[in-house]
């Protein structure tokens, strides 16, 4: 792949419409400005990253979350370009690469747009509703590879469809994002046929026409039918969301109690040699509050991941720009560093993920959006009874449950729910149940 390419500010829908004189913002600035500004960015600081919405303890949230991995996705790419041009790897033009922070912050900021609510936990229960609840019966309804798409529902695939799919009563192109933003957000560039044990995709079905067209203005390359290499940002904006869940989860943890001082301490201090653990004990002796602890030991973590990551890219960047590493750069930083990362993994399933916070929202979620999946499935598929009438006057427009297909009218269910934030889908629940009323 070549960086005279991959660095592209032509925009998706807006092709006929491209400018190549200068400006004040440069068309990558303009994407972060416009996902900023956007209600499904907005709408994030009300979806669940990992524990409950703060209540006394402020935790993450998807707004948040996204906030911090942009901050280190642009610093991780700060470092690459120094490092590139130091060594002078694959670059004509150095102006080029001045883009790359741009770019790949503004990926970050999309990364989980198209998460559904209730965290995680929110994907496995739609994928579910059709492998194992009331969906199975239109099984063979659909093609191989729409079925595909819904039994792995992914919130990454949902995100590359919210910001490009042409909803009702909107522009061609969706966002209109520039293709190099949205080849640097697809992590997993092939489909739902290919997705594995682990069910990640980049794109439903009915966006692979779209990615297709980026890939090619790219250059791209398909490596097998459906399967393409990843444009080589994906690693950076890869690399800054492992980095900030893995270690924010920790401190989050440490704020609810569920790990004590002590414990989150271990962790994050194994990040370092002795020498450098000693001098940052020492650092730590100067601070009363507990969590003031923990956030300076977890900001000289990400600063320490961020070096690394950097080195690693850097340091398989011919690999990377042939398409031949699949690896994430927390598999290629040093084992030192790679094994206090592991166990931090470790640590958040064995004790962060299973936490009864977590749980209750995981429980929580799964009843409501089930609920949800069942009532608004059934109004689309029968519009012509009484209740369904009711029910679809609550579908907002710009989703197409008229759909002349029939994975079209799913989508617009799906489209519906994954763009709840969790305050709203309980409210709706509520008042599809009888539970709640509008004052009289």
């Amino acid at each position: 792949m070549d960086w005279q390419k991959l660095i592209s500010d032509r925009r998706l829908g807006l092709e006929d419409f491209h400018r190549e004189d200068s400006q004040m913002r440069s068309d990558f600035q303009r994407d972060y400005d416009r996902m900023i500004f956007s209600s499904p960015f907005r709408r994030m600081q009300n979806k669940t990253q990992v524990f409950p919405l703060p209540g006394s303890v402020f935790v993450h949230n998807r707004l948040t979350h996204s906030l911090e991995v942009s901050t280190v996705g642009r610093s991780i790419s700060r470092e690459v370009i120094q490092r590139m041009s130091q060594k002078n790897l694959h670059i004509r033009d150095h102006k080029l690469l001045e883009n790359i922070p741009d770019i790949v912050a503004t990926a970050c900021l999309c990364h989980d747009l198209g998460n559904p609510p209730f965290g995680h936990s929110g994907e496995k229960t739609i994928s579910t509703w059709f492998s194992e609840g009331p969906g199975r019966s239109l099984q063979e309804k659909l093609t191989g590879q729409q079925w595909a798409d819904l039994i792995n529902f992914e919130g990454n695939a949902n995100s590359f469809r919210l910001l490009t799919h042409q909803f009702v009563g909107r522009r061609k192109g969706g966002f209109a994002m520039t293709y190099s933003t949205l080849g640097t957000l697809v992590k997993y560039p092939w489909t739902s046929i290919h997705a594995g044990e682990k069910g990640k995709f980049g794109f439903f079905e009915s966006e692979e026409e779209l990615y297709r067209r980026v890939a090619s203005w790219l250059d791209i390359p398909e490596i097998s039918t459906g399967i393409f290499a990843r444009h080589p940002l994906v690693y950076l904006m890869e690399a800054a969301d492992d980095i900030c869940y893995q270690i924010m989860d920790i401190e989050d943890a440490h704020r609810l109690g569920i790990l004590s001082t002590e414990e989150a301490s271990h962790y994050l201090l194994a990040f370092f040699e002795e020498g450098r653990q000693n001098k940052l004990s020492r650092g730590m002796g100067y601070l009363d509050d507990p969590n003031e602890k923990i956030s300076y030991l977890r900001s000289n973590v990400i600063g320490t991941l961020v070096e690394h990551s950097a080195d690693a890219f850097v340091g398989n960047l011919t690999a990377i720009m042939k398409g031949d590493k699949t690896e994430p750069l927390t598999k290629l930083i040093p084992q030192r560093l790679k094994e206090a990362y592991e166990e931090c993994s470790d640590l958040a399933y064995s004790r962060i993920y299973c936490a009864p916070y977590v749980v209750d929202v995981d429980l929580a979620g799964n009843r409501i959006i089930s609920y949800l999946m069942d009532v608004l499935m059934d109004a689309v598929l029968n519009p012509d009874k009484n209740y369904s009438q009711l029910l679809l006057t609550k579908i907002p427009r710009q989703y197409d449950f008229k759909s002349e297909t029939l994975y079209g009218r799913i989508q617009a269910v799906l489209d519906h729910i994954s763009g709840m934030t969790d305050v709203y889908a309980l409210d709706l629940f509520r008042k599809l149940n009888g539970h709640s009323l509008p004052a009289v």
